[in-house]
């Protein structure tokens, strides 16, 4: 067994104060063994696999990068991803090469995007607070019944919604990729939503009542402004997953005026002409600054609100 003894001295009175810790040799053990210092070559083995990690992971990205400077004749055949020479004609060629310009299709995604994120964010966070705060009639089996479209594949509903788009005459036009936002069909954010919400105390509820408040005012100045890491993380999530949206947005925009991002890459395949790789590359590389911008900042909030999620 092993002791420490630790002494320091007050500031009022000046007496000496001891403080006595006992540790024993197991304990001081597994202290040396926490020690990066001590075991420097298992420290260094642990950097190097985490670093084969990282390389392995981004090497997609980087080949792609790479792969953007590259002339067409070279890209598959060549699976290194240091670059030997800059082709950055492709960016050039690939901006113009559908016939209209790229900013196009990247102001349409940008609509998209954000009708996604209002909608999201204003029809999820009622519907959240209806099932955290309200009592009503039937709501614990409505709640199961949002968890479990939760599961429901996109391709089993996207007949009878293609339908029904098609009966009121809005297929080619942004509202069915929008509309279904403000009417709260993302369950994954009502849930996300409610958990946070049931973590907040609901004694600030109780003395906003006291004081006259209504549901619409609890919810819009109490309520509203402490949800902000998890409006954060909706956002986030809405952003990333609508702008990588590929197979609705080829089912509802037929207008090639509308093509979004992903629609518009895919145009660089063609199976009846010649493809342009190094041009799909170079606008995939400017599609990507969009996701990386937005993780980038929005990093912090994303954290906090997957970390605080849930807890009581």
């Amino acid at each position: 067994m092993t002791t420490e003894i630790d002494t320091d001295r007050t500031l009022n009175g000046g007496t000496d104060r001891v403080s006595t810790r006992t540790l024993t040799t197991a304990g001081v053990a597994r202290r040396r063994l926490r020690d990066p210092s001590r075991h420097p070559v298992r420290s260094a083995l642990k950097h190097v696999l985490l670093g084969l990690g990282v390389l392995t992971t981004l090497y997609p990205v980087l080949w792609m990068v790479v792969s953007s400077l590259r002339p067409d004749g070279q890209i598959f055949g060549n699976p290194s991803i240091i670059p030997t020479d800059f082709h950055s004609e492709n960016y050039a060629y690939g901006w113009t090469a559908l016939g209209k310009p790229f900013s196009l299709y990247l102001w349409n995604s940008a609509i998209v995007v954000a009708g996604s994120i209002v909608g999201n964010l204003v029809s999820c966070s009622m519907a959240a607070y209806a099932f955290a705060r309200l009592r009503f009639r039937f709501q614990g089996p409505a709640f199961a019944y949002m968890l479990v479209t939760i599961m429901i594949p996109v391709h089993v509903l996207i007949v009878p919604q293609y339908v029904l788009w098609a009966q009121l005459g809005l297929v080619g036009t942004f509202l069915p990729l929008i509309l279904p936002k403000l009417l709260a069909t993302d369950a994954f954010f009502i849930f996300l939503m409610v958990q946070f919400i049931r973590g907040l105390p609901k004694e600030l509820d109780e003395a906003a009542r006291i004081d006259g408040a209504g549901h619409g005012r609890i919810f819009f100045q109490i309520l509203l402004p402490l949800m902000k890491p998890a409006l954060a993380t909706t956002a986030i999530f809405t952003f990333i997953w609508t702008w990588n949206d590929f197979f609705t947005q080829l089912i509802y925009l037929t207008d090639p005026k509308l093509y979004t991002v992903p629609i518009a890459l895919r145009s660089f395949i063609d199976a009846q002409s010649q493809s342009s790789f190094g041009g799909m590359f170079a606008m995939s590389v400017v599609a990507v600054i969009p996701l990386i911008l937005a993780f980038a900042f929005g990093q912090k909030h994303l954290v906090q609100g997957i970390a605080t999620t849930g807890l009581k």
